[in-house]
């Protein structure tokens, strides 16, 4: 599968998700897509991030908008996080690395000292007709999902 390119029509996939549910992009047509990805449920950065989606998560509503998370974290671990904090949103689960592929958002990380392969926080916005529109990537978690939802405010304006 080739990587997503602004501008361009996101292939379609299908990915576990919570709630037994399997996940498919092109179910979505007609709405924007948010998809966070973040290196590991339950840590600090990451619930933070998700927190704030949750918080604006009916402002992205509004704007016929559905939010993803993604991590390669279990789904166990996933519904663990979720029900957790009570996220309105569902949880992706890529194990195998094919969505991190996908958007090309596994990078060399540098942990204690111990270079390894994780995920770069990232966040791409898919519009209603299934185009990439945005992209952010070396994320900062705090304050994201306000800057996302101002650009999904711009896209639907």
């Amino acid at each position: 599968m080739s990587k997503v390119e602004a501008g361009k029509v996101v292939p379609n996939f299908k990915i576990a998700a919570t709630g037994e549910q399997q996940f498919e992009l092109k179910s979505q047509r007609g709405k924007n897509v948010v998809i966070y990805f973040y290196p590991k449920d339950n840590t600090p950065g990451c619930t933070t991030e998700s927190c704030e989606f949750s918080d604006l998560h009916g402002e992205f509503g509004k704007l016929n908008t559905v939010i993803l998370g993604v991590s390669r974290d279990s789904l166990s671990s996933h519904e663990k996080f979720k029900a957790k904090f009570e996220f309105p949103f569902d949880l992706l689960s890529d194990g195998d690395e094919t969505l991190c592929g996908l958007f090309d958002v596994i990078r060399e990380k540098n942990m204690y000292g111990k270079k390894v392969m994780g995920i770069e926080r990232s966040t791409f916005l898919i519009d209603r007709e299934g185009r990439l529109r945005r992209e952010w990537r070396k994320v900062k978690a705090a304050g994201h999902a306000a800057e996302v939802l101002e650009a999904v405010r711009e896209l639907e304006a």
